[in-house]
């Protein structure tokens, strides 16, 4: 068949069209779906990249805070959404590392649902008391809960959260009684008003407590003090040896969303990483900028998958 100038000209216009769409691309507001509650330091994060994203492109980039059971509620609103480049969601391990090995259904494939887009920071916790807690140390606190065993509680609001309790109690050999919470922050308030007696929570949501006075930090969960920190010991060198728990932040769009929209959406976000709102909230909060490629955040979730389902089975915990 043979093809006329008009026709040929008619397939070039069409080809042309996905480029200059992307070319526009955002030409709208972008949606940012965060599992937890406003004040969370995903909550944070989020908010910071989507400054960073706005700056880059004049459009804004509207927060969604839908928290609840362990993050899920916002995870499955992330994979059900249109697959156009204009919801993403900002998340953590929690959803994409730990929800899998702690429940024995989701509402969301982790894997299957998403499209990674990339690596957001990096993060450690610190253990907190309420200043009224005889608790001076880590010491102290793990004292009193040998002698009442599951009289003394801790409080989460994540995953990173629940896990760094349980693997305390396992290392240390206690018992705690764990209160579950829809965000940390909601944790943290019960604990200032003496609800709950100990959380190990993100340092962007407890250092800022501990800095106030409203807090009592024991101990930090990374391998070196952190900086914004450095008279409050590691839980590791406070009298658990070898203790260490962190957290990361990463985007993903729903299953689906066209490759050039998802090469598109990670040059904003990695780009968002290094602007100044970003920059801020790493240098405020001691995480560790980071970013990636899609291939390997999605190389990064698995080997995360993996590592944090050993520790869960570790710890003897059965998904619930």
């Amino acid at each position: 068949m043979r093809i006329t100038t008009k026709g040929r000209l008619a397939l070039l216009l069409a080809a042309a069209l996905p480029l200059s769409a992307m070319a526009q691309f955002p030409a709208k507001p972008i949606t940012f779906i965060v599992p937890f509650a406003a004040g969370s330091a995903t909550d944070q994060i989020g908010r910071a990249i989507g400054q960073g994203v706005t700056e880059q492109t004049g459009q804004a980039v509207v927060i969604e805070n839908k928290p609840g059971a362990s993050a899920m509620i916002g995870a499955a609103a992330g994979a059900r959404a249109a697959p156009d480049g204009y919801t993403v969601l900002i998340t953590t391990n929690t959803t994409h590392a730990a929800n899998e090995h702690l429940y024995k259904s989701l509402t969301y494939d982790p894997v299957k649902d998403f499209a990674p887009l990339t690596l957001l920071g990096k993060g450690g916790q610190i253990m907190v008391v309420n200043p009224s807690s005889s608790a001076k140390t880590v010491g102290d606190f793990l004292a009193q809960a040998k002698q009442s065993p599951g009289k003394l509680s801790f409080g989460s609001g994540s995953s990173s959260s629940r896990i760094a309790g349980e693997l305390l109690q396992q290392m240390a050999n206690v018992q705690l009684l764990h209160v579950p919470y829809k965000s940390n922050p909601l944790a943290v308030t019960d604990l200032l008003g003496g609800q709950i007696d100990m959380m190990i929570t993100d340092t962007a949501t407890g250092l800022p407590q501990v800095k106030s006075g409203k807090l009592r930090a024991l101990g930090v969960t990374g391998q070196a003090r952190s900086p914004l920190a450095p008279d409050v010991p590691t839980i590791s060198e406070a009298g658990v040896p070898g203790y260490e728990m962190g957290y990361w932040f990463a985007a993903y769009a729903p299953a689906g969303t066209p490759p050039d929209v998802v090469k598109r959406l990670n040059e904003l976000l990695v780009n968002a990483t290094k602007a100044k709102p970003a920059q801020q909230f790493y240098a405020q909060t001691g995480t560790d900028a980071a970013s990636s490629t899609p291939d390997e955040l999605a190389k990064f979730q698995q080997a995360e998958s993996k590592k944090w389902g050993d520790i869960i089975k570790k710890a003897g915990i059965q998904p619930e």
